[in-house]
C-alpha cells in the first residue's frame, strides 16, 4: 500500500481542510459501536464459507458469486447490518477516523459493498492518506460508483455511493496520488474485505488476475 500525503494549497486551504476534518471527527465521536455488534452483523450477512447470504437467509451462491439479493425493505436491512453500518450506508454517516476496520489494512484483496457484495475497490489502489479512513486512487470499475453533490455540514463535497445497493460509501477528492489525482475516502462500515486467498471460495475468482505478477 502506498503512503501519500494530501496536497494543500496555502494557509487558507490547510485551515479549511483542518476545520472540515475536525468537524467530521467530532460528529463521528457521537456514535461509538461495540465491536461485538460488528461481529454479529458479519455473521448475519455471510455464510460459513464467507459468501454473502441471499435475501431469504439461505447460503446458495448467487449467479456469478459476487452480488447477493438485496433486502426488500429497510427493516430487513437493519437486521442484517450493525447499527454503525446502517448509520453509514443508509443515513450517510461518517465513522470515526483511525477507529475502523480497514484504515490500516495492508493485506492484498478486494473491497466489496457490505450490502450487496458488489466489487468496488482493490488493495492495489489503496494508499495511506493520513486521514484515518481507507483511501483509494480509483475504483476497480468506475461504473459501480455513483457521484453526487454533497453540501452538508457547511462543506461542498462529492459523495460516492454504490450503484447496485445505493450505499453511502464516502467522498472523493482531487488531492490524491499523481496516477489519477483522486482520493476516494471510504468508510470501512460500507465495505467487506475479501483476501486474495479467499477470492475463489467466495465467488470472486475472476479478480485474482489483479494480483498476479506481470
Amino acid at each position: 500500500m502506498q503512503q501519500y500525503k494530501i496536497k494543500h494549497s496555502g494557509t487558507a486551504g490547510r485551515r479549511v481542510q483542518f476545520l472540515g476534518a475536525l468537524r467530521l471527527a467530532l460528529l463521528s465521536l457521537l456514535v461509538v459501536v461495540p465491536s461485538s455488534w460488528a461481529e454479529e452483523a458479519g455473521s448475519a450477512l455471510t455464510c460459513e464459507d464467507g459468501s454473502m447470504k441471499n435475501k431469504d437467509g439461505s447460503c446458495s451462491t448467487p449467479s456469478g458469486g459476487t452480488v447477493c439479493s438485496l433486502p426488500t425493505d429497510e427493516s430487513e436491512l437493519r437486521k442484517l447490518l450493525s447499527p454503525e453500518q446502517y448509520r453509514v450506508v443508509r443515513e450517510n454517516g461518517t465513522e470515526r477516523p483511525f477507529h475502523n476496520a480497514y484504515w490500516d489494512n495492508h493485506e492484498d484483496g478486494i473491497y466489496v459493498d457490505v450490502v450487496s457484495g458488489e466489487v468496488l475497490f482493490s488493495s492495489k489502489d489503496k494508499f495511506d492518506s493520513g486521514t484515518g479512513w481507507p483511501s483509494f486512487s480509483k475504483p476497480i470499475d468506475a461504473s459501480t460508483i455513483v457521484e453526487k453533490s454533497d453540501r452538508a455540514h457547511g462543506m461542498v463535497r462529492t459523495e460516492v455511493r454504490s450503484k447496485g445497493a445505493d450505499s453511502h460509501l464516502g467522498h472523493v477528492f482531487n488531492d490524491g496520488p499523481t496516477s489519477t489525482g483522486m482520493r476516494y475516502c471510504i468508510n470501512s462500515a460500507s465495505l467487506r474485505f475479501i483476501p486474495v486467498a479467499e477470492l475463489e471460495a467466495k465467488g470472486y475468482g475472476k479478480y485474482r488476475t489483479l494480483f498476479e505478477k506481470e
